[in-house]
């Protein structure tokens, strides 16, 4: 006992003296949703100098409407990251959702709850084709999805023969996440409400179950974890099933969102929501991030287009602070990933 509590206070010691950039470091790696929380408060601060109209609870209101999209592909989109893969086809699989869900609904004439019911069925199939074509095929998440995307996009052109299904034509169940309700001078739809709750759910079981545990542990090291005794492709299988549910639930808050269901709608969701998840610190190479950090990326890519708007200045300035914001995050992450290597 003589010899060896010496030795511990002494590394206790040796911790404690560690510089300040490597207590960021290691401060950064456990809670990666610090720097996506302290850039969007200096957003915030910072764009309110700008326009006086811009912290008001109504802008603040729009904000959040404007993200809510994005922000629910984003919940996806971070469960496959964090397995260091990657969803192009998110998107595509959203639209193709929403418009199973109107287009059966208007032209059979079934209740929306059973378009709705159908929506998830093809967005979890279209998630369980990609997750068969890595899993089983073993081709690589990025070419996967690039293909898929182009596919989906074509299989909802193809059944939608480029029609937009307008809003009197659709079933009042799948508007009903457009539905405004205030709160106080704030208002918000049930969509955005629709998005904090799986924000909450995929949370708590990546969290506190061992599904999300394993998730991390793929992402991590899929070999160490195949040796832990982690059936990996059976977890990628369902991380990618799992998010094409999620992406069908989108669909319905796209289809609130817009007031319809267009197979143009949401060309860039798969770039948006990459750039929601790395900007709210989800490492690209698996096993570091947090859904309520993405959440965070989305309401800063939010917060600055709409500052920057009230502001003045050009779309292009935003898209140029979009590309700073991602080179930013990423930087920050190989800094982080070097402290630990």
């Amino acid at each position: 006992m003589t010899q060896t509590e010496p030795a511990v206070h002494d590394a206790a010691e040796f911790m404690d003296r560690r510089t300040f950039p490597a207590r960021m470091q290691s401060l950064l790696h456990r809670y990666p949703w610090i720097s996506p929380a302290l850039v969007l408060l200096i957003a915030v601060f910072t764009l309110s100098f700008f326009n006086q109209y811009f912290a008001t609870p109504n802008n603040l209101s729009l904000i959040a409407q404007q993200v809510a999209v994005v922000g629910s592909i984003a919940v996806g989109q971070t469960i496959i990251i964090l397995t260091a893969g990657i969803d192009l086809s998110c998107g595509a699989i959203a639209v193709f959702a929403s418009m199973v869900m109107a287009k059966t609904a208007f032209e059979n004439h079934v209740p929306g709850w059973i378009a709705f019911i159908l929506g998830l069925v093809v967005g979890t199939a279209a998630g369980g084709f990609n997750g068969y074509l890595i899993t089983k095929v073993k081709l690589p998440p990025f070419i996967v999805t690039l293909g898929t995307f182009n596919i989906f996009t074509a299989l909802t052109l193809l059944y939608a023969t480029g029609r937009t299904v307008r809003d009197t034509e659709v079933d009042p169940f799948l508007l009903k996440l457009g539905s405004i309700f205030s709160i106080g001078t704030f208002h918000i739809t049930v969509g955005v409400l629709v998005m904090l709750l799986m924000y909450a759910a995929v949370a708590f079981v990546l969290r506190y179950t061992a599904w999300g545990r394993h998730v991390y542990a793929t992402g991590g090291d899929i070999e160490a974890a195949r040796l832990a005794g982690i059936q990996v492709n059976r977890v990628l299988m369902s991380v990618y099933m799992v998010a094409g549910f999620i992406f069908a639930i989108t669909a319905w808050v796209l289809i609130g969102r817009v007031n319809a269901a267009s197979p143009n709608s949401g060309i860039d969701l798969n770039l948006d929501s990459i750039t929601a998840v790395v900007i709210g610190g989800t490492s690209l190479f698996g096993g570091r991030g947090t859904v309520v950090g993405s959440l965070l990326g989305a309401l800063i890519v939010g917060v600055f287009r709409n500052g920057l708007t009230l502001a003045g200045l050009d779309v292009y300035y935003q898209t140029l602070a979009v590309g700073l914001l991602i080179i930013f995050a990423v930087s920050v992450d190989q800094w982080i990933r070097r402290s630990k290597s």
